[in-house]
């Protein structure tokens, strides 16, 4: 099985991140794409980034009724 690791701080994760993850997911030959979440980007503020269990959360909310689902995974 092919996966794709898609890194990213996703604070918050917003249609930007889906588009990407989608067109891999069904314009390459990757079955799977998995989103990962950083605990901390080196470009941010800590502060300013909401909690990562927070940020999964968002992440399985915004890939929960897409039609490729078995596609997004965390």
């Amino acid at each position: 099985m092919k996966v794709g690791l898609y890194f990213g701080s996703f604070n918050p994760v917003h249609i930007g991140h889906l588009i990407i993850a989608s067109y891999f997911a069904n314009y390459t030959p990757l079955q799977q794409v998995w989103f990962v979440v950083s605990p901390q980007n080196p470009l941010k503020q800590s502060n300013s980034l909401i909690n990562e269990h927070h940020r999964k959360h968002l992440i399985d909310l915004a890939i929960e009724g897409e039609k490729k689902t078995s596609y997004f995974k965390y």
